[in-house]
């Protein structure tokens, strides 16, 4: 039997295999604050949890979503005409799109001559994704800097984040990722083997009130966090949004700089909540529950970091 060349097997191999793809809402260029230097933050689309103050609304589901953008709309009400599904919905001057009911097929976007409905997310191949940050080298050469996967939640797609993360690495590029920690440590382990520096947020000890905040529990997030130094020896920033009436009380920080003291942390970030968000969630028609929050006045933001800093930690507010 008559042999194949040998680059011609290795070409049919390549063919064969599965091309991995990932779905992300953001691409975002020459970030400052998510690790050291200029970095791109890729923002990746799906997370299993709900926390009530989530500044990226956009990446919760998984899937594609149609958002409607208030200020460029010129009320033609092409969509509420095109739409074969009636997802669309007119009520107070508001347009709705009836997630349930909307089949992605896009007309509404492609009919709409204002851009006021766009798609939100996009599914990206791994070789895509490397040569759109690539785009950056210089400047994480110039800065120390490099890429962070964030979202959503990175460890929601781990198959493809791992492996991006991995060709970043093969390119000499330095890898951070943010992430609430909620995953099982075989899924959170593989992914961290390709991340040189970790940005992991916790929110709060209280295991109800994480849950009531949250919609789900802290034990598997604050098991992976003393894994995550114990086994992996990752440098780790320890990330807390700081949200009034929520987890911004004293006793909570304190019992979080306890936890992290022994971890042997970069340092504490405390996060002040904003509310710059708010407008994306009517833009996707979700409702804001934590509308009337003001930030925290910065005399509390000096007093948690001082409860911080106590416990031996490096502690500073903002990213």
């Amino acid at each position: 039997m008559q042999r194949q060349p040998h680059g011609l097997n290795r070409l049919t191999e390549m063919r064969r295999m599965p091309v991995i793809k990932g779905t992300i809402f953001d691409v975002e260029r020459f970030a400052v604050h998510d690790g050291p230097g200029i970095r791109t933050l890729v923002f990746m689309k799906g997370c299993p949890l709900r926390c009530l103050w989530c500044h990226n609304p956009e990446g919760l589901s998984r899937e594609l979503e149609v958002i409607w953008y208030e200020n460029r709309c010129i009320g033609c009400n092409q969509c509420l005409k095109i739409c074969p599904a009636d997802a669309v919905t007119l009520a107070e001057g508001k347009r709705t799109v009836n997630k349930e009911a909307c089949t992605l097929c896009g007309k509404c976007v492609e009919a709409c001559p204002a851009l006021a409905l766009v798609f939100t997310g996009r599914t990206v191949t791994v070789d895509a994704l490397l040569e759109e940050v690539q785009r950056d080298e210089p400047f994480y050469l110039q800065s120390g800097g490099g890429v962070t996967v964030s979202g959503g939640e990175p460890l929601a797609q781990p198959r493809f984040v791992s492996k991006f993360l991995s060709e970043c690495q093969g390119q000499k590029i330095h890898t951070a990722i943010e992430t609430c920690g909620y995953a099982r440590w075989e899924v959170f382990r593989a992914v961290l083997r390709k991340v040189d520096l970790v940005l992991y947020d916790l929110k709060q000890m209280d295991a109800e009130k994480h849950r009531e905040f949250t919609g789900a529990s802290n034990r598997l997030i604050l098991g992976n966090a003393e894994k995550l130094r114990r086994l992996l020896k990752k440098d780790t920033v320890i990330r807390v949004p700081v949200i009034p009436g929520h987890n911004d009380s004293t006793a909570n920080v304190r019992r979080i700089a306890e936890f992290v003291a022994p971890l042997k942390v970069i340092r504490v970030d405390l996060l002040p909540y904003h509310q710059l968000a708010e407008p994306k969630y009517v833009r996707l028609g979700l409702p804001y529950r934590l509308k009337g929050t003001k930030p925290p006045p910065e005399k509390h933001l000096k007093e948690l970091r001082e409860i911080v800093e106590a416990q031996g930690v490096k502690c500073q507010v903002g990213g």
